[in-house]
């Protein structure tokens, strides 16, 4: 049997990786063999991407020079880790995919769509989510959990933009789970970890496991 596919998208600090957690473990406790990644990252080339995208050593190249990074490191992650897995039967559970390049490098970095669909195609190659778990929550309080999880470390490429482009950040993730509401599940983060565990697992219950049954 084919696995699953499910993306975690959602603004700084949104708890995505707590998530993903919570939901791995509950995946696991029903006998699933789950697997938990990230996005830039998940291969050893896309991890050195990552250090390069996030450090802002990448910000020069624009939206557009970025979005191609991104994309390069996307393949080698969907090649080498995601597509095998789900045809493993593997539950995989990802903390970002190519949403989060729609948002970032598109409608709120003004890279060209045309550009972006071209990239997503290659990078993907056919692998898309099962479905896509949004964690909203509003710019402020994401940036300050931000703040607090680094523990004085500097802020990130994305992190320590302004809290205007967070907020447009915010509204363009919520305006693809409008555009895609099959796929995509807006989930109010600012809820306990608790109550936010609970509104993604019945989320997943629905759309995954009582459809199976």
């Amino acid at each position: 049997m084919a696995g699953r596919f499910i993306t975690f998208e959602g603004g700084e600090g949104a708890g995505k990786s707590t998530q993903i957690r919570l939901l791995a473990e509950r995946l696991a406790a029903r006998g699933e063999t789950v697997v938990t990644t990230r996005e830039p990252g998940g291969t050893p080339t896309a991890e050195a991407i990552r250090r390069v995208l996030l450090s802002g050593l990448a910000e020069q190249l624009g939206a557009e020079g970025e979005a191609v990074l991104f994309a390069a490191a996307r393949a080698d992650h969907v090649d080498r880790v995601i597509a095998p897995a789900v045809k493993e039967g593997k539950w995989v559970l990802s903390d970002r995919f190519y949403d989060s390049t729609r948002v970032y490098q598109g409608a709120a970095g003004g890279a060209d769509p045309g550009l972006l669909g071209a990239l997503e195609r290659v990078a993907v190659d056919g692998t898309l989510p099962d479905l896509t778990i949004i964690i909203d929550v509003p710019a402020a309080v994401g940036l300050t959990r931000a703040m607090r999880r680094a523990g004085g470390e500097a802020a990130d490429r994305f992190e320590r933009d302004d809290i205007a482009l967070h907020e447009k950040r915010r509204e363009a993730f919520l305006a693809i789970a409008r555009g895609e509401p099959g796929r995509c599940v807006v989930v109010d983060g600012t809820g306990s970890e608790a109550d936010v565990a609970e509104a993604i697992w019945r989320a997943v219950s629905s759309r995954l496991l009582e459809r199976a049954a």
